[in-house]
C-alpha cells in the first residue's frame, strides 16, 4: 500500500468553516476594486452580463462563484484574477501535513 503524503507530497487540508470567511474577502475585495472605478453595482453587474442580486450575493459572500464569473468581474474590473485573489485561502487557514507530521 503506498502512502498517500509520499504521493502526493505536502497535503493541504482546510480548516472547518473557513469556506464562508474566504467568499466573504473575496467579495468585499471586489466591492472595494468596484467602489474604487466609481461603479455602482447595478451598472456593474450589467456589465459583467450578471444579475444584480447575484452580483449583490458575490460581494455580501454569499455565493460561490464559478471562475468564468470571476473572469468576467475582473475583466471589467481591469485586473487579473491575482490581484483579487491574492492571500486568499490565507496560508495560516490550512494545516500542512508532511508524512505525519502536522504543522500549523
Amino acid at each position: 500500500m503506498w502512502n498517500r503524503s509520499d504521493k502526493l507530497g505536502a497535503l493541504r487540508i482546510q480548516k472547518m468553516g473557513n469556506d464562508k470567511v474566504e467568499l466573504l474577502r473575496l467579495g468585499r475585495r471586489i466591492q472595494i476594486e468596484r467602489k474604487d472605478l466609481g461603479f455602482n453595482q447595478s451598472v456593474f453587474a450589467k456589465d459583467c452580463g450578471l444579475n444584480r442580486s447575484y452580483f449583490g450575493g458575490i460581494e455580501r459572500g454569499e455565493r460561490n462563484l464559478t471562475f468564468a464569473v470571476l473572469c468576467k468581474i475582473c475583466k471589467t474590473l481591469r485586473c487579473d484574477i491575482a490581484q483579487v485573489t491574492r492571500g486568499i485561502p490565507r496560508s495560516s487557514d490550512y494545516i500542512r501535513v508532511v508524512k505525519g507530521d502536522y504543522r500549523y
